[in-house]
This record gives structure tokens, sequence and C-alpha cells, in this order.
């Protein structure tokens, strides 16, 4: 028997702050006219929307038809990683490229995304004309998630709070959008700045 914990010399690690990689704005334009030109042309509004709305790539390209509301330019996520449907505003660039899947829409099939060969089902496996577009670009180290970094950190540089990018992302805990949190730092001093004027402080 010992009284001493045999386990209190081990030091925990600290919890990695999570990979933040995300685009540039000339990134961003070179992606974006990149995927308007390869085998599969529905890659542009696949990217477009990704970037407008942080969703998951599974949210996104197993969308159908009838999540899209184009009188209301809104696409409802049913099935989401965290059991909780979640609404996606469509607005700009994201809401032309849909429209204009929707004018080339063919009835066979109730996906937004659908495979290109006529098979049922969306097409999941889109990773070469992703790899080809950003060989295109001249865009490295950047993977389809870091789409969803991009919006968040968007959103953070022009002051959005972390609970709204929380919301946005469809996180329940604040404790994964953190890592934006020095994104905010500018805005939050600017704002300080300005009550501190207005109320004499």
């Amino acid at each position: 028997m010992t009284d001493r914990n045999p386990v209190a010399d081990i030091r925990k690690k600290k919890e990695s702050g999570g990979r933040v990689r995300f685009l540039s704005d000339e990134e961003r334009e070179s992606l974006l006219a990149a995927c308007r030109k390869p085998a599969w042309p529905s890659l542009h509004a696949l990217v477009s929307l990704a970037i407008l709305t942080g969703a998951r790539r599974g949210e996104l390209i197993t969308l159908k038809w009838s999540d899209i509301d184009l009188k209301t330019n809104r696409a409802t996520v049913h099935d989401t990683k965290n059991g909780d449907p979640r609404v996606l505003p469509l607005f700009g660039k994201a809401l032309d490229a849909i429209r204009e899947l929707k004018l080339q829409h063919s009835s066979r099939s109730e996906f937004v995304f659908p495979q290109p060969s006529g098979f049922p089902g969306p097409y999941l496996h889109f990773e070469s004309h992703w790899y080809a577009a950003l060989e295109a670009a001249g865009i490295e180290n950047l993977r389809f998630h870091d789409l969803r970094h991009t919006t968040a950190s968007y959103l953070a540089q022009q002051g959005t709070s972390l609970l709204e990018i929380a919301d946005t992302l469809g996180h329940r805990t604040m404790s994964m959008v953190k890592r934006y949190a020095h994104l905010t730092q500018t805005h939050k001093v600017s704002a300080i700045e300005r009550m501190a004027k207005e109320n004499g402080l």
C-alpha cells in the first residue's frame, strides 16, 4: 500500500488549439476562379457555399433541392454533427451559383450536387476536382474543411462575437471557437475605445 498517487508525476499535455488555416482574399478569388474550370462545374457552387456558410462538407454535399428555399434564400441542413437542424442563409455569389445550378437542374436527381455519372445519390467523392482546382489556383496546404475555418476567421475579423460564430458553425460549446479569439482583438479594442469616448471614461 502507498499513500502516494502513482500518477501524480504524470504531466497532462496541453489541449491542442486546433489547426486554423484559412484563405486570404487573394487565395479565395484564385480558388473560386479555378473552381469554374474543372470537369465538374458544380464545384464552384459547392466551394462558394462552404465559404459563405461554414457548413461541413457532408452537410453541403448531401443537400437536396427540397432543403433549399429560393424565395427566402435559405437552406436547411437536417442531418448535422450535433443532431440539431441548422438553417443556412444564402447571399451573394453563393446564392447566384445555387440559382445557376437550379436552372441546370435535372429532375432525375433530388440532390443539389448529384453524381455526374447519373448514378443515384450525392457526389460524395469529388476529391479529384478539388485537388485540380487547388493546383490551378496555386494553393497549398488547404483541406476542404479549412473553408469552414475561413468562414469563422472572416467573421471574427469583422467583429462577430465568438457566441455568434459558434452558432453559425453549429457548435454547442464555445471551446471549438476559442481558436478564433485572437482575430477579434482589434475589434474589441476599437469597441472599448469608442465606449470610453462616448461615456467620458
